[in-house]
């Protein structure tokens, strides 16, 4: 089993997602930044998500891998994620 230390940068980065998402005030008022800060998100994921390649459970690596963020942020969440 795996430090659950180890995924908080990872739910953390998953629930700055959310924000920006739900931010619809920068969305309405300027449309480009609110896509860079989704791809900035993004990219924050996908960087994290290569640090624990390996140390993380298949299932959430499938999360990870697929997209599946939501999903990711509560298996994390439920404390399922640092299952190896």
């Amino acid at each position: 089993m795996a430090d659950p230390t180890i995924l908080a940068p990872l739910a953390l980065l998953l629930k700055n997602r959310l924000t920006v998402i739900a931010d619809h005030e920068l969305r309405d008022r300027d449309p480009a930044a609110h896509l860079e800060a989704l791809k900035a998100a993004f990219e924050a994921i996908q960087r994290e998500h290569e640090t624990l390649k390996g140390k993380i459970s298949p299932r959430l690596e499938h999360f990870l891998s697929g997209g599946s963020y939501d999903k990711a942020l509560a298996f994390i969440e439920q404390g399922t994620g640092n299952c190896s």
